[in-house]
């Protein structure tokens, strides 16, 4: 049994593989529980195996690495096409199987310990900022029915519902104005555990080299810096800048058919943290640039003139995202004027 392909779909308790030979014959059909995982692949003959990006997946890619596979992790939407009958753990399996021998297919970097770690942080963080925003909306409307009317913003909750409860003049009862004092101070711990891992993200930031270097850019910050840096990891999975672009879901999307090119709005594939990220840093950029108001025009400015503040926002963001291949790829320093210098001389040698 000479196996040169596997592909397995992982699960919790139990997993499937399915491993074909040299010819593409269905050589082996097997179920493996967790514990008989290891024992399997490590005395099984170095091979090329298939796996999902999903739970799990890159902590088995690591092990399997370390006995000697070619361990490939593909994206669940490029395995469905291939999924031949009814959705079951064997036509997975096979499914995978078959993909991950296709000449074109994509695969998804393998992420290394520190760089799950690190976005296990932006994931709490993120989850933090979501729970903090419901309860703020959460307080503002229970008052609203009580004819307490709060602004938005964090500042104007911090400041007004304090003085909301002490007013002993509206409609809050004893019972409201405990509920809205337990809200309170869930909101407020919430705050502290954001800054918290706000603190370990920046002390990443200000020790990694190429995070160090991402914070160069205009619009890019610890936060979003160390979140590509995690994110990316090798960008030589990448061919050039445009790529990332379109792996983060900031081109537009396209319905062409018939020699005939229809773009619409962007695509929003990819992680929607990143593209998040970098679309928030891309306005905050755009509103330094305009209280500068530098002269002679530059690209942003030219591009204001012509086309709405969003729509530049995620032009900027996109460029931004090439900025960030470019400078992991080739290990260089920002240089605001490097597309200029390189025009001039061209410029020059004609």
């Amino acid at each position: 049994m000479n196996i040169t392909t596997i592909g397995l779909d992982l699960a919790k308790s139990v997993f499937q593989v399915h491993g074909v030979d040299g010819t593409g014959r269905a050589v082996l059909k097997k179920q493996l529980k967790r514990h008989q995982m290891a024992e399997f692949f490590a005395v099984l003959p170095p091979c090329l195996v298939g796996m999902e990006a999903c739970g799990g997946a890159h902590h088995w890619a690591r092990k399997l690495n370390t006995y000697g596979h070619d361990v490939r992790l593909i994206a669940p939407q490029y395995v469905k096409p291939y999924v031949k009958s009814q959705k079951n753990d064997a036509a997975d399996a096979q499914a995978i199987c078959e993909a991950v021998g296709r000449p074109h297919m994509r695969f998804v970097a393998i992420k290394t310990v520190e760089q799950q770690s690190l976005l296990s942080l932006h994931t709490c963080r993120s989850g933090f900022v979501k729970a903090r925003t419901a309860l703020s909306n959460q307080i503002r409307g229970l008052l609203a029915e009580f004819g307490v009317v709060v602004p938005k913003g964090l500042s104007s909750l911090a400041q007004q519902v304090p003085q909301a409860l002490e007013d002993g003049l509206n409609e809050l009862t004893g019972l409201m104005r405990g509920l809205v004092q337990s809200l309170l101070a869930q909101v407020k711990h919430l705050e502290v555990l954001i800054k918290q891992l706000e603190v370990q993200i920046r002390q990443w930031a200000g020790q990694d080299v190429s995070a160090k270097r991402l914070q160069q850019v205009p619009g890019i910050g610890p936060i979003t810096a160390t979140a590509l840096v995690a994110s990316l990891g090798d960008v030589s999975q990448f061919e050039n800048g445009r790529q990332v672009a379109a792996w983060l879901g900031l081109v537009p999307r396209q319905h062409s058919s018939g020699g005939k090119t229809v773009l619409l709005g962007i695509t929003k594939r990819g992680d929607s943290y990143l593209r998040t990220l970098l679309i928030h840093g891309a306005r905050s950029a755009i509103v330094a640039a305009q209280r500068r108001k530098e002269a002679p025009p530059s690209w942003l400015s030219r591009l204001l003139e012509r086309k709405h503040p969003n729509v530049a926002c995620v032009a900027l963001a996109n460029k931004n995202a090439r900025i960030v291949w470019a400078m992991l790829a080739h290990k260089r320093d920002y240089e605001a004027t490097y597309a200029i210098d390189e025009h001039l001389s061209a410029a020059g040698a004609v």
